[in-house]
């Protein structure tokens, strides 16, 4: 019989989503939605898959610190430098034990993130691989995260974007230019400070992972933050997931983010949802979206930046998308090598930049989707990524 040889896949969700470990993944799961739960659909079909839950409105910093200890099973711990940095604890939660038992060179991991998910995995992946020099330089080394120290590029076997902000989203100017971005912290804030001292955090419903900022008490401690005093410690920050997709932000992160692990094998996949209005129409519009907020943005998007497309200032790849970001910065990061998908050569160190899936940012999930055609996408992606792997020596 021949051996298999399968390492486990984690999914990594994007902003203001949830993992396996919320009790409202029980009812409304992040990955498959509409769909069904899109974990239980691959374990049936003899897949190791875990949905890790993180930090829904923290930095990509914060997020890869929470990736490791719930991986490794250990206490969250982000960063000496980074936490004195930006003024919150440096220690979070513990997780008593390992997601799965045997992490290491011999049993590595897939990597794959939708959304910003997508943009915590390529830090992660860049952290497990040449550490942080920053880190390194204040830090004891027997009080080193092992996440920081590096040289764990071995333990990972491939990174998966899935429509992710790579090089920040247009969306976000728009929101600012209409003054939209006001509105939406605001209520972010007080939902995510309200949330963090109810029941509603807790297994049976969402959890914001923000016991640094004290917005929440650290799991089996009381150790919350007055709530104008975490308020006001939260909109301060540039250590979260708002200025981790500006402009300015997404720039720092690529430019810290400086180059592939040369094993690894990149992929990226990337959803537009426009297209010509009518058949003998030339007028793009969001007409490959099925969800009416996606239709809505990805419309708005676009008439924002029409006219500098028309004036030769904006590529087409800035302008279309897929609701939330902007095709070219799902395509790859503006930093890194790529080259279009070739089944015939696929090799590591290097973004290879899948063909085009229509739909939107939620069809990607199975967000109002087609469930066969939802099904198909992750077990080809399955097939991919299980490709990349040694082959398995045939049991005698």
């Amino acid at each position: 019989m021949e051996a298999k040889n399968k390492y486990p896949m984690i999914f990594v969700h994007g902003m203001f989503g949830w993992g396996m470990d919320e009790g409202l993944d029980k009812k409304v799961p992040y990955w498959g939605a509409s769909t069904g739960n899109l974990m239980e659909f691959l374990q049936e079909n003899d897949y190791e898959c875990y949905a890790l839950s993180v930090g829904p409105v923290s930095s990509a910093w914060d997020r890869a610190c929470e990736m490791y200890a719930r991986l490794m099973g250990t206490t969250v711990d982000y960063g000496k430098a980074h936490a004195e940095k930006f003024g919150h604890r440096r220690f979070g939660r513990t997780y008593d034990k390992p997601l799965f038992e045997g992490w290491s060179p011999e049993k590595k991991i897939h990597l794959i993130g939708h959304s910003f998910g997508g943009v915590t995995v390529r830090l992660f992946a860049y952290l497990m691989t040449y550490g942080s020099e920053a880190e390194k330089a204040v830090t004891r080394e027997d009080e080193l995260s092992g996440l920081f120290a590096g040289g764990k590029g071995d333990w990972l076997q491939s990174l998966t974007t899935i429509c992710s902000p790579n090089n920040g989203t247009v969306a976000f100017e728009v929101a600012e230019k209409y003054k939209i971005l006001p509105l939406l912290e605001t209520v972010a804030y007080n939902w995510v400070n309200i949330v963090g001292r109810t029941g509603l955090q807790s297994k049976s419903a969402v959890d914001f992972h923000l016991e640094q900022y004290g917005i929440n008490n650290t799991p089996g401690k009381e150790d919350r933050h007055d709530f104008f005093q975490a308020k006001r410690s939260l909109k301060n920050t540039k250590d979260n997931i708002k200025y981790d997709m500006s402009p300015e932000g997404s720039r720092l992160l690529n430019n810290s983010i400086e180059k592939l692990p040369p094993d690894l094998y990149c992929f990226s996949y990337y959803f537009n949802a426009v297209g010509k209005k009518g058949e003998d129409s030339d007028k793009l519009a969001a007409t490959k979206t099925d969800f009416p907020f996606l239709y809505m943005t990805s419309n708005l998007i676009m008439f924002n930046n029409r006219k500098k497309m028309q004036k030769g200032e904006l590529p087409y790849e800035d302008f279309a998308n897929d609701g939330l970001v902007n095709i070219g910065s799902a395509m790859h990061p503006d930093n890194q090598p790529f080259k279009p998908f070739d089944a015939a050569k696929i090799e590591p160190g290097v973004w290879q930049v899948m063909p085009e899936c229509e739909g939107d940012h939620g069809t990607a999930i199975g967000l109002f989707a087609d469930a066969e055609k939802t099904h198909t996408f992750y077990l080809d992606m399955m097939a991919l990524l299980c490709g990349t792997e040694p082959v398995p020596v045939a049991a005698e």
